[in-house]
């Protein structure tokens, strides 16, 4: 099953690690090597972190299907099957009898923030952001746990921006000012790919509590510990938790910040004034960097196979689907074997309407390879007719960080038929097999 360690994927990955000995700056210099990290590259650990004597940063650490599979113990061909399969299932967290989340606790101090190297990203971007913090809390007077990251900005030493855009914590939020209270929260960095995919999928009534989700991708419980300030209970094996409660009826400017869009935005946001920070020894600190391979690949697993398995029970011939790199899930491909050209413009309807985030869809059939952005184009080139198989839907509702929406909440869809249809269309011109598979064992020896 899963890796059930952060530090343990870390050290299996061998040589798939690159470990950076040059002294990088958390301000701007590590970001940017992360953002320009090719998706077939090395992970990245920074052994020498400007500023922060013994703390380390990692990133590039899911960035493509090979170490994503790995870090779930599968193989890339098996890699959606399999998470499909596992979180259907649901395995309850229990509590932790090895709590090294805990080895340091600081809760006096003047600038608990300043304890952790959070990295500032983009040139115009507002202060140090932390990007891939899994929020954690409960609904008030229910008890139910909400779990999601949300990006937070630095507003000063004991204060943090939250952005929230999306249920269950925007719902836990709205209850908890309702009542004029704050809202308990803690926020776990440092964690293993199970319990981060599981943060942001979508739950469902089998299995509602992604914790429960992350421990059936993990293979066994995650265990967990009361925070020390708060009344949330947090991943013992997390490299860090911050504590904190967020202040009803207090908003404050968020941003700008380089979303995942590759595009600023601001907000008006919540804010979280913390109470403590947890963290284990010698800590690492999580660099995952917006626009970038991590983003694409979290993407694809947590909300593409979702979707891939809800437009295979409506459309037959779905064979597979891919999220455009650098898109924030706005534009997506998808392959069919078989299917007729109503088939494929009811499939195309579908997508645009199961995910508000999509912009754009574009169909082909699947002897094109969806992951290769050349192929994709010469079916575009080959196969679609713009004036017949162009699908635009108007008044649609805008996703929150969308550029192209600012300010007015509403938008517009986009689908494109580039399959062949009844057996029009162009006839793909193809290798020879034998030939191929000789072309590519050279040239995979080459690349070693």
């Amino acid at each position: 099953m899963a890796w059930r360690d952060l530090r343990a994927l870390i050290d299996g990955l061998g040589s798939g690690v690159r470990r950076v000995s040059e002294r990088f700056s958390p301000r701007f210099e590590i970001a940017a090597a992360l953002r320009e990290a090719r998706a077939d590259a090395p992970a990245l650990l920074f052994d020498s972190v400007e500023g922060y004597p013994g703390w380390r940063v990692y990133g590039n650490l899911i960035a493509n299907r090979q170490r994503l599979a790995q870090a779930f113990e599968t193989t890339p061909d098996r890699l959606a099957e399999t998470y499909l399969q596992r979180r259907q299932q649901g395995i309850d967290p229990v509590g932790a009898t090895q709590v090294p989340v805990k080895d340091v606790v600081v809760t006096h101090d003047d600038d608990l923030t300043g304890l952790l190297p959070i990295l500032t990203h983009h040139e115009l971007d507002a202060a140090p952001y932390i990007t891939t913090g899994v929020v954690l809390c409960s609904e008030p007077g229910t008890g139910r746990r909400g779990m999601g990251i949300h990006r937070m900005q630095v507003h000063g030493p004991r204060r943090l921006g939250l952005f929230l855009a999306n249920p269950p914590l925007t719902l836990f939020h709205a209850a908890a000012e309702a009542r004029g209270e704050p809202l308990e929260v803690a926020i776990a960095l440092g964690l293993e790919p199970a319990i981060v995919v599981a943060s942001v999928c979508k739950v469902g009534p089998l299995v509602p509590d992604k914790m429960a989700i992350a421990g059936a991708l993990r293979g066994e419980p995650v265990p967990l510990i009361r925070a020390e300030t708060v009344d949330v209970m947090v991943p013992a094996r997390a490299e860090i938790v911050i504590e904190g409660r967020v202040l009803p009826g207090v908003r404050q400017h968020e941003g700008p910040f380089g979303e995942n869009t590759g595009a600023y935005f601001s907000n008006e946001s919540a804010v979280i004034e913390v109470t403590a920070v947890t963290h284990r020894r010698e800590p690492l600190y999580p660099g995952l960097t917006p626009w970038a391979a991590d983003v694409d690949m979290l993407l694809w697993l947590a909300a593409g196979t979702e979707m891939l398995r809800q437009l295979r029970e409506h459309v037959a011939g779905v064979a597979d689907l891919e999220i455009a790199s650098g898109t924030a899930g706005f534009s997506m491909v998808i392959a069919v074997s078989g299917s007729s050209r109503s088939e494929v413009r009811r499939l195309i309807q579908l997508a645009l309407a199961f995910d508000k985030r999509l912009k754009s869809v574009t169909v082909v059939d699947d002897d094109v390879d969806i992951r290769n952005p050349r192929e994709v184009a010469w079916a575009m080139a080959t196969r679609h007719r713009p004036a017949h198989d162009t699908i635009i839907i108007a008044g649609t509702d805008a996703y929150v960080i969308d550029p192209s929406a600012s300010g007015a909440g509403q938008g517009s869809k986009i689908g494109f038929d580039a399959t062949r249809g009844e057996g029009s269309g162009a006839e793909k011109a193809r290798l020879e097999p034998a030939a191929l598979a000789k072309a590519r064992a050279l040239l995979g020896e080459l690349m070693i």
